[in-house]
């Protein structure tokens, strides 16, 4: 028998290739893993995130039996272009990457600004979003959304960071308690295994437009969240102060069927403070095929 010329697809975070696609005038990068059985999940990063900020356990977690796919949107790490100046426009990007992939439907996954995203594609092209995971995230006009990304948490807490030598996401993630602080340590740690192919940091001038565009989202006028059909699950922790855990409630209140889980102890990185009870969550959300 002819020995086969295709390459087993990566099973592991650390291992994935960065990958580019033609998506317009920009080129995006994105990792793509697990097998291709079934419906893929796709997944959106939060503010100032590339793909190197998605945690590799819950990655791993969920690619044993499901295909992954992480994207850098445009004018964030690897991909090309300038951050687009809304959330809609997020979004149209988004669609546009799932297009090139030939993809006709997916599960959609979006963490704090990487949610904003996945609501507005949940509303926008309702047949494409098969099921819906909201992490750490907020509705259109959420009150909070634009305060914090406005200077009082980020720029201060990325100064803290400085300070003490280490990440900003350590102060912004996760509460200063003996529990959070373990959490923030070992969460840290595992963003730091992959070696390989790391993908290129965000830049400060799209860091900033990133943040206009979350005030825009912050400032914009409530949507209506009933039009969301996919099965949604909503999860935070019990005290993020990037976007208030209020806000996890209220769609949770607007989005019909929708699943709220809140994590105790923990802020906005609550899901990966608490990634293995998360990681079962999104499992039995996302296991039915209907």
């Amino acid at each position: 028998m002819a020995e086969s010329n295709v390459r087993p697809r990566p099973i592991t975070w650390a291992t994935a290739p960065n990958r580019r696609v033609v998506v317009g005038s920009n080129t995006l990068v994105y990792r793509d893993l697990g097998p291709e059985n079934g419906v893929p999940l796709v997944l959106l990063t939060h503010l100032g995130a590339t793909l190197d900020e998605w945690d590799p356990r819950f990655v791993d977690a969920l690619a044993r039996d499901r295909r992954i796919v992480a994207l850098d949107l445009p004018g964030v790490g690897g991909s090309t272009g300038r951050v687009p100046g809304t959330v809609a426009a997020m979004a149209r990007a988004a669609e546009g990457f799932v297009a090139a992939l030939g993809l006709t439907q997916m599960d959609l996954l979006g963490f704090s600004l990487g949610g904003f995203v996945a609501q507005q594609v949940a509303l926008d092209a309702p047949g494409l979003v098969r099921r819906l995971v909201l992490a750490g995230t907020g509705p259109a006009g959420g009150t909070g959304i634009d305060r914090p990304t406005g200077g009082a948490y980020v720029y201060w807490d990325m100064a803290r960071a400085a300070m003490a030598r280490t990440d900003a996401k350590e102060f912004l993630f996760f509460p200063r308690t003996p529990a959070g602080k373990a959490a923030a340590e070992v969460y840290l740690a595992r963003l730091r295994e992959r070696v390989m192919d790391r993908d290129a940091p965000i830049s400060l001038s799209s860091f900033h437009r990133q943040i206009t565009t979350i005030r825009g989202w912050g400032r914009a006028e409530p949507q209506d969240l009933s039009r969301i059909g996919a099965p949604t699950l909503i999860a935070n922790g019990d005290h993020d102060r990037m976007v208030p855990t209020e806000l996890s409630h209220d769609m949770h209140a607007r989005i019909p069927g929708s699943t709220l889980i809140i994590y105790p102890g923990a802020g906005h990185g609550g899901v990966f403070q608490h990634v293995d009870e998360f990681v079962d969550a999104v499992r039995a959300h996302l296991r039915t095929d209907s």
